[in-house]
């Protein structure tokens, strides 16, 4: 019990935030359960951001009853490639990517021939809840597929890379990306065994890598370092991040989104309950970030003022940047 208590401290005192701190003193002080619908249909989520201009992944259509599902073959006229998501879903699951064409079937990302009745049968499982949270009625929508910038190239494997920041009132808390592995079947999940890598919050360099909640120094299909990569549109990041707060109205939020070779960066969801794992990735805990943005906004509610979104991400980078990269 003794070293239970001590290493408690231990963490404590590193600003390590575990699940019930982080459900009881932000998720359910800063989000108002009436708009968790907001973030959680994605369908909600970039109908939101494109009447506020903000950039996310073109929508090809929405498909919401069985009946909906002859659809398919109109919403993807002239598309050889596309993904199919639940609106719902969550970590990953139930979503198709399809790479191409092939002979009157369609080829994944990973080479997988899928027939016509195969992807039905996909869309019918999306309609019945399968991959929802709660179980619930979805909706299948189709959209763009993201064609990952060359610079992840020789430090993912196979799927999309992804950047994740995690936000509090507006203020950039903490980033990470994403990168898919052969073991999470080229998904950016970390639960079915992506890495997860810190990123540098001024620069956008990122820093140490954790995979399986071991740390790696080198990517475990390509062999290539993880860390000192720079990632390109960092501010644009940044920016895009911070303004969700507006987007969703939701105070503490994780941005997930991607960086595509013709169209940058771009909104891929939001979730209102944002994993853990970040602060591995960074080596250092979420609650000494969060609490200097509630000190520092607690300042500006005593002077009367509020801050743009370009003020509050160079609060961030001022105060949580300039990390020292790993040394081999």
């Amino acid at each position: 019990m003794f070293g239970l208590i001590k290493t408690w401290k231990a963490l404590s005192a590193k600003g390590i935030m575990g699940i019930n701190r982080r459900n009881a003193d932000y998720v359910l002080k800063y989000n108002k359960r009436s708009l968790y619908p907001v973030v959680d249909d994605k369908i909600l989520t970039k109908e939101r951001a494109i009447a506020a201009g903000i950039h996310v992944p073109e929508l090809y259509g929405i498909i919401s009853t069985e009946k909906e599902i002859d659809n398919l073959d109109r919403i993807i006229e002239g598309h050889n490639d596309f993904v199919i998501k639940p609106a719902q879903g969550a970590g990953g699951d139930g979503i198709i990517v399809i790479a191409d064409r092939f002979e009157g079937r369609f080829k994944s990302v990973s080479g997988k021939i899928i027939s016509h009745s195969e992807i039905e049968q996909q869309l019918s499982s999306i309609l019945s809840g399968l991959y929802s949270l709660g179980g619930h009625r979805d909706r299948a929508l189709i959209e763009y597929r993201v064609t990952p910038d060359p610079i992840f190239k020789s430090i993912s494997y196979e799927g999309v890379p992804d950047i994740r920041i995690i936000v509090l009132m507006g203020y950039p808390v903490m980033a990470m990306l994403r990168l898919p592995t052969r073991q999470s079947n080229g998904k950016a999940n970390l639960h079915q065994g992506a890495i997860g890598v810190g990123v540098d919050l001024a620069t956008g360099l990122t820093l140490r890598g954790t995979w399986l909640n071991n740390r790696i120094a080198k990517h475990p299909d390509t062999g290539n370092p993880v860390d000192g990569v720079q990632l390109p549109d960092w501010d644009g990041f940044m920016k895009l991040a911070a303004g969700c707060y507006e987007l969703c109205g939701l105070g503490y939020i994780g941005v997930d989104m991607v960086l595509d070779v013709d169209k940058g960066p771009l909104i891929l969801e939001l979730n209102a309950r944002p994993g853990l794992n970040i602060q591995i990735a960074n080596d250092c805990g979420l609650a000494l970030r969060t609490t200097a943005i509630e000190a520092h906004l607690a300042e500006l509610k005593a002077r009367g003022v509020s801050e743009s979104v370009e003020e509050r991400v160079r609060f961030s980078q001022q105060m949580f940047g300039h990390v020292t990269p790993v040394e081999h």
